[in-house]
């Protein structure tokens, strides 16, 4: 007879708990002179693989003596392990309520999971994989523990696993992907009073950020230094951020990346950062065109694999630059007012170009130059002539930056400007909130690299996509969330105990015909296993575009919400079925073992 840990025995669970040990018997001993502590027990809980957030272990753990029977062991495995919403979906497939048959997992796996190729042998390499009993494995069934283990596994995370590696094609023209884009990057705070640090970039390259900002100033001894101008942030040099950069570009991501250079140096300067530049990144540094002839089209991004581009002014055109490679320069000849040929020459896909107007740049922009807006702008032109920035957006690299006025360096949202297709939608790194929580959510996709290729009807030069006025067939979905409960979510930072009243907002962000947010009811007094059953469903007309965001609160009052925790992903990377939902802290940690069980199907 097979039993879980809540209904076996004494003798049976001292066995057990000597097995989940590696077959070493201290555990046993400990129990057999009578007790174990609150540490013992947190070491007992990480050999069982039961994962426990402490705050809710201390609260169960409620000994009289500061120990605890084996009896009352069982009774807090029981509390974080035994579930009782997986229960009954377990039940609901097994036939005597106690084993999972390999039939019956294949038809869990298909019908629930939509595994639809499921087979003996991918449900044998489950049992194996999970089934923590030897004689349940032999006769190719799985327990309840066997089962626990798997739904709480990343086998069934809500995010899909083959979106976690790069998949997309790579090979289409630079202009063809969203990339990661951060702004002033040298900023870990504010940008008045704030410190300048090179954190900002080993930490944004560490998070896939492709795009790199740097604010360029004269510095002593021609040196030339970073921070924001005309403030009191504190200064780097410029020397040490290219140090850092060359140290973290590739750890990550293996394709490209783009430094944005706000260049305010002397043309003297301008030559030192460009030998900083050469010297530093050496063969990393893009300095020519790829192949042996002009391009006529931007190169992708897996043709700039572990490239550093420079975004900066140019001289003249890159045909110039390719025909004057190879010569000896004739510097007297060179006019020096405001730039540096040294630097100039650098600029190769990425010349930045001031943006006119979208029949300025139909005209007169070449293929390898890029705009920067302000988001002030950018938004008006969206909304005024949203189709003419999908066009543009469509031939051109567009990079957004947030506004001056932003002195606490917050963040405007990105998705409207994801919305019109724009490639470098620039955000502050070091600010968290929704607006970064979109970031890294959208990011997630397409392992993490940094890239991603837009959609098609965002890349065709002769679209009449407008996100302000979706028509046509963009393969509209309707998606179906079924929030069951919540495990272990963290408590309330009023609460003394590991408490909370919890509740779940499910918020969609795209066009602005998807955005909608809905709420669950108030669970009172439960952070440790709040049941909701809720449905909830949306029609979203552009998926493609289309994130989905989980935030948990507690309801501290009628008027206000303390958040608790989030997750964000693209609406596309969902797996249907039973999942679950990880969820993070305000900084992006991960707030192990707290997640969400859910349901989630569409079509």
């Amino acid at each position: 007879m097979i039993h879980t840990f809540s209904s076996l025995d004494k003798s049976h669970l001292l066995d057990i708990v000597v097995y989940f040990c590696g077959g070493k018997p201290e555990m046993k001993d400990e129990f057999r002179t009578g007790k174990i502590n609150l540490d013992k027990t947190l070491k007992l809980l990480t050999k069982l693989n039961i994962p426990f957030d402490y705050v809710h272990v201390k609260y169960v753990f409620k000994p009289k003596t500061g120990s605890i029977t084996i009896e009352e062991f069982r009774a807090i495995y029981r509390t974080l392990a035994h579930r009782s919403e997986i229960h009954e979906l377990f039940c609901s497939y097994s036939p005597n309520r106690k084993i999972l048959p390999e039939i019956n997992l294949i038809e869990f796996l298909r019908k629930e999971q939509f595994v639809i190729d499921a087979d003996e042998a991918i449900a044998s390499q489950l049992i194996a994989k999970y089934e923590p009993i030897e004689e349940v494995q032999r006769k190719k069934q799985m327990s309840f523990e066997g089962f626990l283990r798997y739904m709480n596994s990343k086998d069934c995370l809500i995010f899909k696993r083959e979106h976690t590696i790069v998949y997309q094609n790579m090979s289409y023209p630079l202009r063809d992907y969203f990339i990661s884009s951060s702004h002033n990057t040298y900023l870990i705070s504010d940008q008045l009073i704030g410190p300048s640090h090179l954190w900002g970039y080993s930490s944004a390259l560490m998070k896939g950020c492709r795009c790199l900002e740097i604010d360029c100033w004269d510095g002593p001894q021609n040196d030339p230094i970073v921070y924001h101008g005309h403030t009191l942030t504190s200064k780097i040099t410029f020397r040490t951020v290219i140090e850092v950069i060359d140290k973290y570009a590739f750890v990550v991501s293996e394709y490209p990346v783009v430094l944005s250079l706000e260049n305010h140096c002397s043309p003297k300067q301008q030559e030192v950062m460009a030998d900083y530049l050469e010297t530093i990144l050496g063969d990393k540094l893009l300095t020519t065109i790829i192949g042996d002839t002009f391009p006529t089209d931007l190169p992708s991004p897996e043709e700039l694999k572990f490239k550093i581009l420079v975004k900066n002014k140019k001289v003249g055109t890159l045909e110039e630059t390719v025909l004057r490679r190879g010569l000896d320069k004739n510097k007297s000849t060179i006019k020096k007012v405001k730039l540096a040929m040294e630097l100039s020459e650098l600029v190769i896909y990425t010349k930045a170009e001031k943006f006119k107007s979208f029949e300025h740049s139909r005209a007169n922009q070449k293929f390898y130059e890029m705009n920067s807006i302000g988001e002030v702008k950018a938004r008006k032109l969206a909304k005024q002539t949203a189709n003419e920035f999908v066009l543009h957006t469509a031939r051109f690299i567009t990079r957004i930056y947030p506004k001056g006025t932003r002195a606490t360096s917050s963040n405007y949202n990105p998705q409207e400007f994801w919305n019109v297709g724009c490639q470098m939608v620039a955000l502050n790194f070091q600010t968290p909130g929704l607006q970064m929580e979109l970031q890294n959510g959208k990011f997630m996709d397409n392992g993490c690299c940094g890239y991603l290729l837009k959609p098609e009807f965002m890349r065709d030069s002769a679209t009449q996509f407008n996100p302000y006025n979706v028509t046509g067939n963009h393969n509209p979905i309707t998606l179906s969330i079924r929030l069951i409960s919540g495990y272990q979510l963290p408590p309330s930072n009023l609460s003394r105990t590991n408490k909370a009243d919890p509740l779940v907002q499910i918020e969609i962000h795209g066009v602005p015909e998807d955005q909608v947010k809905q709420q669950t009811c108030v669970i009172k007094s439960n952070a440790l296993c709040p049941r909701w059953n809720e449905t909830f469903t949306f029609n979203v007309q552009v998926p493609e575009l289309a994130l989905v965001r989980f935030s948990v609160e507690e309801q501290i009052s009628l008027a206000a919400n303390e958040f608790l925790g989030q997750y964000t992903l693209p609406l596309l990377c969902m797996n249907k079925g039973y999942r679950h939902v990880p969820l993070f802290s305000k900084l992006g940690d991960r707030l192990d073992p707290a997640s969400l069980f859910v349901y989630i199907w569409y079509y």
